[in-house]
C-alpha cells in the first residue's frame, strides 16, 4: 500500500503523486468512506488516499474540510470541488459576467462553515467605466467591513500580481469563480509554466466558455499549490441547516446575539435586532437579501 495527493479528478480516473513525487493514473473500487456526503464523486483534488499494488484507491484520509457546489446530476446532492485547503480565493467580475452578491454570500456562507479563509479577487478593472468602479468601491466595502480581504487585479496586465504570489506563498488554495472570469488567464500569469488554456467571453450570452474541465492541482515554482476548478454556476449548503445558517454570515451571527428570542431566525420575529440593524444600514441589504434567499429555497436544498 501506498500514500498519495489526489493532484487531478476526471470522473474515472484520478492522478495521484505519490510521496516519492511519481504520478499514476487511479482508479476506485468499491464503496468508500465518504463521512456520510451525498456527492458525484468519492475522491477530490487534494484527498489524501491510500491506493495498492494495481493503482487502485482504496482509503481516503479523513479530511481537514473541502468546498462542494451543486451537482450537475440531478440524481445526487453534491459535487466536491476540493479537499483540505489552505484558503480559497473568489475571482469576481463586475461585468462579462456579472457575479451577482448571492453568488458571492453562498460561496463565502459554504466556505464559513468549513472554516476556509477566503480572499475576493475583483478581476478585469481595466475594463470597468465609473458606474461600475462606484459598483467595485460598495462591493468591496461591504466585505472589508465584515473582515474579507478584497484585491483588484488585471488577469492581462501586472497590476497587484506580487501581493497575490505573497497570499499563495506555501499554501494550497482553491480559485473558484463563475466561467469567463478570468481564472485561467489569472494562473496563466501567476505561473506561466502551467500554461491553462483560455477562451474569450461570449459576446451573445456575456457568459464565460468553460475552459478548465476537470479540477486539477498545479505546483507553483516559488511555493505553494494552486487547485484550478471549472466555472462554477451554484454552491450549494448542504450540510447547513436553516436553524444554523445565520452562523456563517458573520455580521448576522454577531447581531444576533442582540435579538429578543435566542431562537430568532431574522425574518419576521418581533425584537429582530438582525432586522433593525439592515433597516439602519449596519448589516447590508444584499448580505440579508441573500440570507433569505437561502434560507427561504422553496426547493428544500441549498443551491
Amino acid at each position: 500500500m501506498r500514500k498519495g495527493l489526489v493532484i487531478k479528478s476526471t470522473g474515472s480516473w484520478y492522478l495521484v503523486r505519490l510521496d516519492d513525487g511519481s504520478e499514476v493514473n487511479c482508479k476506485i473500487r468499491g464503496r468508500l468512506r465518504m463521512d456520510d456526503i451525498k456527492s458525484t464523486n468519492p475522491v477530490a483534488v487534494g484527498d489524501i488516499v491510500t491506493i495498492n499494488d494495481e493503482n487502485v484507491i482504496v482509503d481516503i484520509d479523513e479530511r481537514k474540510n473541502y468546498i462542494i457546489r451543486k451537482a450537475s446530476n440531478l440524481s445526487k446532492q453534491s459535487h466536491i470541488i476540493a479537499a483540505n485547503v489552505d484558503q480559497a480565493i473568489l475571482i469576481a467580475t463586475i461585468n462579462c459576467p456579472v457575479t451577482t452578491t448571492v453568488f458571492i454570500d453562498r460561496f463565502l456562507a459554504a466556505a464559513e462553515a468549513y472554516r476556509i479563509p477566503v480572499s475576493i479577487v475583483f478581476n478585469k478593472t481595466d475594463r470597468y467605466n465609473g458606474n461600475e468602479l462606484q459598483d467595485l468601491d460598495k462591493l468591496s466595502g461591504i466585505y472589508e467591513n465584515i473582515g474579507y480581504p478584497t484585491y483588484r487585479i488585471s488577469a492581462k496586465k501586472d497590476e497587484d500580481f506580487n501581493t497575490i504570489k505573497d497570499m499563495l506563498k506555501d499554501k494550497i488554495t482553491v480559485f473558484a469563480g463563475h466561467s469567463g472570469v478570468g481564472k485561467s488567464t489569472l494562473i496563466n500569469r501567476l505561473e506561466p509554466g502551467i500554461n491553462l488554456k483560455t477562451a474569450e467571453i461570449s459576446d451573445y450570452h456575456k457568459s464565460g466558455k468553460h475552459t478548465t474541465t476537470f479540477a486539477e492541482m498545479h505546483k507553483l515554482s516559488f511555493g505553494g499549490y494552486i487547485i484550478d476548478t471549472p466555472g462554477i454556476r451554484g454552491f450549494g449548503l448542504y450540510h447547513i441547516g436553516k436553524i444554523e445558517l445565520y452562523h456563517f454570515f458573520r455580521e448576522i451571527f454577531s447581531v444576533s446575539k442582540k435579538c429578543k428570542y435566542h431562537n430568532c431566525m431574522h425574518i419576521n420575529e418581533p425584537g429582530c435586532a438582525v432586522k433593525q440593524a439592515v433597516e439602519e444600514g449596519k448589516i447590508a441589504y444584499s448580505r440579508y437579501n441573500s440570507y433569505l434567499s437561502i434560507y427561504l429555497d422553496n426547493s428544500g436544498k441549498y443551491r
